[in-house]
């Protein structure tokens, strides 16, 4: 046929008047049999994930110390309190493994026997010593002198990774901490309590964590090891418990009695163990919620909120060298972690939201500034009442006791 003889046919198809009857010949634009989907639900505001992390943290080290404390409940085997603890958490671990996704983390980890023992083995052995130093130190030192030495850990990491080669020595690195250091010996200059072997044992566990520290940096160095919180607690919480067992049976078993344990209270260890396993887990919706930023500022005003807790809960007296020292570490702590330009810029940010947040809401505004006002000077107070009127701030601290549910009087 040829080429004049080729006719343009037309694709439009002649379509059939619609009927009821006619009814599957019209594409449906919308499917009657399918039902709407539910709205999403509104995900928590991230500030949920912060204040529970501060109140779960700043519990576990109060909770320790009132188990520990000769004063309090008077259970004076640290090393036990953190086998129970790993113990528990070893167990929580597995269980959550089988019956949730917060741990399917871990099937992307290449964990062979060779490399638990090489890797989280010795990783395990730090971590058990970091806590069991950590734990005696209540023994003997008040929580807030603990939090005011535990600022230098950053610098013990940054002495650790020189050591170990994972990073290479920065000399200005070492002016900005040194700092932190600075203000910790004026802090521990103006503590009115200080007992050498409890400093002793805290700046061992703060040697002791920053190894481990560094040691998990390396391992998880590799795409292959990267773990979140929850993940690495399921490996290393095991040789962890019976390393601690293993010393328990040692130095703390042959002298623990029944009494002991019920001086504190079957259902207090068991609260104890519960609170310290929900700060592993408030870690990982932290982490994952919020930014490095927000976790630097949110242990900065952890350690901060603990030494006033301490001071009202506990009668912990603060000199005013103490309170100047301290805040020259913690000055030197954000300094070191921010850097100067991101402390400025963050700065600024804050300020121009703080008024625009005024200029919308100039009620609100007065309300925070006069709440925060009334709580630093109630705050304020009980610590210089704890030097000069311990008397009043005695009875203050068993009123906030009794309101709290004081368990703290030891049969």
């Amino acid at each position: 046929m040829g080429h004049e003889e080729k006719e343009r046919v037309s694709g439009e198809i002649v379509r059939s008047p619609v009927s009821p009857h006619n009814s599957s010949s019209v594409l449906p634009t919308v499917n009657p049999d399918l039902k709407a989907s539910p709205a999403p639900k509104a995900a928590l505001h991230p500030a949920v994930y912060v204040t529970a992390w501060i109140t779960l943290s700043s519990s576990v080290i109060l909770f320790n110390k009132w188990i520990l404390d000769p004063e309090q409940a008077n259970f004076h085997f640290p090393i036990i309190l953190t086998t129970w603890h790993l113990a528990f958490a070893t167990i929580m671990t597995q269980i959550l493994a089988r019956t949730t996704s917060l741990l399917d983390g871990r099937r992307t980890v290449k964990m062979t026997g060779r490399v638990y023992l090489r890797a989280i083995v010795p990783i395990g052995l730090f971590f058990s010593l970091s806590l069991i130093c950590g734990n005696i130190t209540y023994l003997y030192l008040s929580v807030a002198f603990i939090q005011m030495l535990k600022a230098t850990t950053p610098v013990a990491v940054l002495l650790a990774g020189w050591a170990l080669g994972v990073q290479a020595p920065d000399l200005r690195l070492l002016f900005n901490v040194s700092f932190i250091v600075i203000g910790v010996i004026i802090a521990s200059f103006g503590e009115i309590k200080f007992v050498l072997i409890g400093f002793l044992f805290q700046c061992g566990g703060i040697v002791f964590e920053a190894v481990r520290l560094v040691m998990v940096q390396r391992l998880l160095s590799s795409a292959e090891f990267k773990m979140d919180p929850l993940v690495s607690l399921y490996y290393f919480a095991p040789v962890c418990a019976v390393m601690n067992f293993c010393v328990s049976l040692v130095f703390e078993v042959p002298t623990v009695t029944m009494a002991d344990f019920m001086r504190v209270g079957l259902w207090n260890f068991l609260i104890n163990a519960c609170v310290a396993f929900a700060l592993n887990v408030s870690v990982v919706f932290l982490i994952g919620k919020t930014s490095s930023l927000v976790l630097t500022l949110c242990g900065v005003l952890k350690d901060v909120l603990l030494v006033f807790a301490s001071m009202i809960l506990y009668n912990n007296q603060v000199t005013g060298l103490q309170a100047f020292g301290y805040s020259i570490a913690l000055g030197g702590l954000l300094y070191y972690k921010l850097g100067a330009d991101q402390l400025k810029d963050y700065i600024s940010k804050g300020g121009r939201t703080w008024s625009e947040y005024g200029t919308t809401h100039p009620a609100m505004r007065k309300l925070i500034i006069f709440g925060s006002v009334m709580i630093t000077l109630f705050l304020l107070l009980g610590g210089v009442g704890s030097q000069y009127a311990p008397e009043g701030v005695e009875q203050g601290s068993k009123y906030v006791k009794s309101l709290l549910g004081d368990k703290g009087q030891g049969t």
